[in-house]
């Protein structure tokens, strides 16, 4: 059994301590204010700004990239940063255009973390889909990610990465055994050019993934900081709160951290 400390960075990005490495998920570093632009006129604006500077981080040793086309999930400030984080894990199409560092991975397939005197990390990319059905040439390649080394009693750590819930979704937790989800929320959508078709899970999806995957740890991400969330935690607790494993969620304010026995 092992502990690991998770520090909610804010939106997606979090900052994730197991047994020496430090691993960085989604960074987003740009200050708020900046509009970006995700194709087919879909925009957002960021509204609020990292609770914790990237120079204030120290070390990292790797960083998950759920996609690099979206700057809520890996925007210009941490993207110049990526080359002095270590490896990068993420898409076969990010890897490809953003550098030697980068491992890509298509859903399914593993990649490993090593050092000496440090626990060995197997990674997973897992499969997600960012929007309704046939979305993905719009949206482009996304993947999560589950986190599996030597003394976890509980199961593996799974990101789940900007996702719907969907039937690939709903593989995962009879292929991998799950301890600790971290689930990207937030209900987005574009109201004015998709209506009410959602590209990320909204609370009832997340609370139904929650008692799919029954977890012993629930850590919520991506729910607020820019406009194209439309559901935020005053939100989705409550609805969260319905799941049979409500006990078990953790909502962090961006900056604070949880230290869990996995």
């Amino acid at each position: 059994m092992s502990d690991v400390r998770i520090t909610h960075i804010g939106g997606p990005t979090t900052l994730i301590e197991i047994d020496g490495w430090r691993i960085l998920t989604d960074p987003t570093f740009d200050p708020p204010g900046k509009r970006y632009f995700f194709g087919w006129g879909t925009t957002s604006r960021k509204l609020v700004g990292p609770s914790i500077e990237a120079s204030d981080l120290g070390r990292i040793d790797a960083v998950l990239v759920s996609h690099h086309h979206h700057g809520d999930n890996l925007d210009p400030s941490a993207e110049a940063l990526l080359p002095g984080w270590g490896t990068t894990v993420t898409t076969k199409k990010a890897a490809a255009r953003l550098g030697a560092h980068c491992v890509g991975l298509a859903p399914w397939e593993t990649t490993t973390l090593t050092a000496p005197g440090k626990v060995t990390i197997t990674i997973t990319a897992t499969p997600c889909r960012h929007g309704p059905v046939g979305s993905d040439p719009i949206t482009g390649p996304v993947i999560g990610f589950s986190l599996a080394w030597v003394g976890q009693q509980h199961g593996e750590l799974w990101i789940t990465g900007d996702t719907v819930l969907y039937p690939a979704l709903r593989e995962v937790p009879s292929r991998l055994r799950i301890g600790t989800l971290v689930p990207h929320l937030g209900s987005v959508r574009f109201r004015y050019l998709s209506g009410w078709l959602r590209y990320t899970m909204d609370a009832r999806e997340g609370a139904e993934l929650i008692d799919l995957v029954q977890p012993q740890h629930v850590v919520p991400v991506h729910y607020e900081g820019w406009s194209h969330f439309q559901q935020d935690r005053d939100a989705a607790e409550p609805v969260l709160a319905r799941s049979s494993y409500a006990d078990r969620v953790t909502w962090l304010d961006p900056g604070a951290s949880t230290t869990i026995r996995v």
